[in-house]
């Protein structure tokens, strides 16, 4: 009886309160650029009416502001025959209401199917929204469409704004200015590139999620410690942004403290990761050391790992088990080399384990077809694995002016099989003419495995030295180049600094 007296004075004095509440929604409209008064100022309904919306930082035309988010002003019982009849919609929709019970949610049915259609014409479905159902606690007003709007305005398409939120709905809650404005600024604070900014966060959303002196801090700082480039963070990152979510504790240090104990240098190791941060990423107890451990038991001898890694550092995250095995018996099968032999091969030019067959065949088919015997094949693709990478039509324009122009003979191919690895314009016509000028008579090596300015001072006969092959790396020795007795000072280099080169030319 009491709430009827009630009701019927408000009822009776609405056109006084009418005028009151008018000033107030007008003063409030003043205050919320995205307000627009209602036509009807009726307090016991929620406005049906909506009104396009559009922020500064994005604009939605295709979507529509609602009018009011909130509903209406309830006692605990109304608010409980609420809930009942706005969980009755949500079932009715197909979504599991069942973790909304503690969250605050608009009172009438009105609003949250506002806030259901909005999401749904992101491109949610009801599947993703019962995959995080607190999601329907956000406010379309407070929460979704300023979130939205930074999101486009960071360089997020608009049409990979549902796949985003899907992703990581828990962006809706977060403040645009406290909480998402920062982690953006740190960014770009590491040089990532304005322009790759989404495609970052498109990758790793869970970065818009993180402290900044937390784990993020932390790595970067660890990885400039061990000798990174601090101006190549950015594009590492840009390359393989969860980096930034890795503890250098349980996942960086344990990674690097391992490389290094298998010989890698600290400062290899650096430039390697500036150009492959996704290394990071293979697991160390459950990829990268049973690779290593098959790379010993297929015969790769302990001091060559270091160099292997160096120069194809993807090895240690491949399924490396099956492909050894697929490529040892086709190099046993087709290019009669045994598995030491395979071994040797590894060593030199690791990236064979990836290497097609068919690729290796075209070439070993070509060199036989010129009448070089399998067995010295084999001996060649040992010496020289890099032969198997070379294409074919290459290979051809070499042998035919080797045999026309220079007119040796066969085994001298065999014995320098390198000879197909070097450009035939930039370096082997040149020298070959130089040489012929002066009439001199030399080896393939002696020829071509030098630098340019070494060549010449072969020729003025101011360099004196035994031919050599390539330079070979040993676990806690020098990175020695045979034949460099006899080297000017200002050639000297690091070993550090030749598996380098080693590295950076991959």
């Amino acid at each position: 009886m009491h709430t009827r007296r009630k009701f019927i004075h408000l009822f009776s004095t609405h056109s006084i309160s009418q005028s009151r509440i008018s000033h107030q929604l007008n003063a409030f409209s003043q205050l919320n650029p995205f307000y627009e008064t209602p036509k009807t100022l009726n307090p016991f309904r929620v406005l049906p009416e909506y009104a396009p919306f559009s922020t500064q930082a994005s604009k939605f035309p295709e979507y529509e502001m609602p009018t009011v988010t909130w509903g209406v002003i309830q006692g605990r019982k109304e608010k409980l025959v609420s809930r009942v009849i706005v969980f009755d919609y949500l079932k009715g929709l197909g979504i599991i209401p069942d973790e909304l019970q503690d969250l605050e949610l608009p009172s009438t049915v009105e609003v949250m199917r506002e806030r259901v259609e909005f999401l749904m014409k992101l491109g949610l479905t009801v599947d993703d929204i019962n995959e995080y159902p607190l999601m329907l606690g956000c406010s379309v007003r407070k929460n979704i469409i300023p979130v939205l709007g930074y999101l486009e305005k960071i360089g997020i398409p608009r049409s990979k704004l549902g796949e985003f939120i899907n992703s990581y709905p828990q962006v809706l809650h977060a403040s645009v200015i406290v909480e998402l404005v920062p982690v953006v600024r740190f960014l770009r604070g590491l040089d990532v590139e304005k322009d790759d900014i989404g495609y970052v966060l498109q990758k790793y959303p869970e970065l818009l999620g993180f402290k900044l002196e937390g784990t993020m801090s932390t790595s970067v700082a660890y990885l400039v410690s061990i000798g990174v480039n601090p101006r190549d963070i950015g594009p590492m990152v840009t390359q393989y942004p969860y980096l930034l979510g890795m503890r250098v504790g349980t996942v960086i240090k344990p990674m690097v403290d391992y490389l290094v104990s298998l010989g890698l240098p600290k400062k290899i190791l650096a430039r390697m990761l500036e150009k492959r941060a996704y290394i990071l990423g293979y697991d160390l107890e459950e990829t990268v050391k049973p690779n290593v451990d098959c790379l010993i038991s297929f015969g790769v001898r302990r001091e060559c790992l270091a160099s292997v890694i160096a120069q194809y550092p993807q090895i240690i995250g491949l399924p490396l088990k099956a492909k050894l095995s697929s490529q040892q018996y086709f190099f046993s099968l087709k290019l009669k080399i045994d598995p030491e032999g395979f071994a040797r091969v590894m060593e030199k030019m690791p990236q064979v384990v990836s290497l097609h067959q068919n690729v290796i065949t075209k070439t070993v088919e070509f060199l036989i077809g010129r009448g070089i015997p399998a067995s010295d094949v084999a001996s060649m693709v040992v010496k020289c694995p890099q032969l198997v990478a070379v294409r074919v039509e290459l290979m051809k324009i070499s042998y035919y002016f080797y045999k026309s122009e220079m007119g040796r003979p066969m085994n001298e191919l065999v014995e320098f099989p390198e000879y197909f690895t070097y450009s035939l314009e930039s370096r082997i016509k040149p020298r070959y003419q130089r040489l012929k000028s002066k009439g001199i008579r030399c080896s393939l090596n002696w020829m071509l495995n030098c630098s340019d300015q070494r060549f010449e001072e072969r020729l003025q006969g101011n360099y004196i030295e035994t031919e050599s092959v390539g330079p070979s790396f040993r676990m806690g020795g020098k990175l020695e180049l045979p034949g460099n007795a006899i080297v000017s000072d200002d050639e000297e280099e690091s070993d550090d600094e030749v598996l380098y080169r080693q590295t950076a030319t991959l």
